[in-house]
């Protein structure tokens, strides 16, 4: 059991009335239980409207603002989970995948799978889809560089895999296109991570096999066991822990995971 205290400070100017949608609460899930959680928004703006996060996990936030907004979300979170162990697992047949997990063995707009195709086919020969997903995600390990700043925000998992560099969204991207090609589900997770340097929001990935949902980070940054999910999504468009309808410039922005010497029952 680990425990972890969360501190996210977003702050931002909009010149101009704009929606946001925000993605920065803890998911409560059975491996990762919230003690604490408050999402505190300070500006000239409207009450804040939740909704459900994708795939029925977690919840986004909206809200409309003008001029400066802070952002403050912190939680306390318990994790209960192993560290993550796919050799020998397998897919599940299409017919018995949950009608709402199809879409994660598509191509997507940061994942386009189809073009890796002949690339996981040649290279990847483990026995299990288990085991192939643990050989991409030690090519992606050993073959891309972790660049801060030299990606952008258009950057796709098929830019990483020629570039060979990149950050934790990018690492991601590619082993899910990966993934995809092999016909395993894979989706996006953002998370708080526990150890991340420089201190930031971090994003991982999830490959349903068995009949479960398993976490790996490509990056190596934080191990599974050491991760809070904040939401999921295809890629990078659905995980965004912000999202602005308009125009923002950033002021500042943190992010502190610490862990905390709690007794949780």
């Amino acid at each position: 059991m680990t425990t972890l205290d969360i501190t996210a400070t977003l702050n931002y100017h909009l010149p101009k009335p704009a929606d946001v949608l925000l993605a920065v609460e803890a998911i409560p899930m059975a491996d990762q239980r919230l003690l604490t959680d408050l999402l505190k928004v300070k500006g000239d703006c409207s009450p804040l409207t939740t909704i459900e996060g994708m795939d029925g996990l977690g919840r986004r936030t909206w809200l409309h603002a003008e001029g400066r907004i802070d952002i403050v979300y912190t939680a306390t979170v318990a994790i209960d989970r192993a560290p993550t162990a796919i050799e020998g697992l397998d897919t599940v047949p299409h017919a018995e995948l949950p009608p709402a997990y199809i879409q994660y063995l598509m191509p997507s707009r940061y994942c386009p799978s189809d073009r890796h195709e002949n690339f996981v086919t040649t290279r990847f020969d483990g026995k299990s889809k288990g085991d192939r997903i643990l050989q991409m995600a030690d090519w992606i390990y050993t073959n891309i560089e972790y660049a801060p700043g030299f990606s952008g925000s258009g950057s796709t998992a098929t830019d990483t895999f020629i570039s060979h560099r990149g950050v934790c969204r990018d690492f991601a991207h590619l082993l899910i296109a990966f993934a995809r090609a092999a016909d395993v589900p894979a989706r996006m997770v953002s998370c708080y991570g526990l150890g991340i340097d420089p201190p930031d929001f971090h994003a991982v990935v999830e490959v349903y096999l068995e009949g479960r949902w398993h976490l790996i980070d490509p990056t190596r940054l934080a191990p599974e066991e050491h991760l809070v999910r904040i939401a999921v999504g295809r890629d990078a468009t659905d995980i965004s822990f912000m999202t602005i309808f308009g125009t923002a410039n950033l002021i500042s922005q943190s992010v502190l995971v610490e862990e905390v010497g709690l007794s949780v029952d």
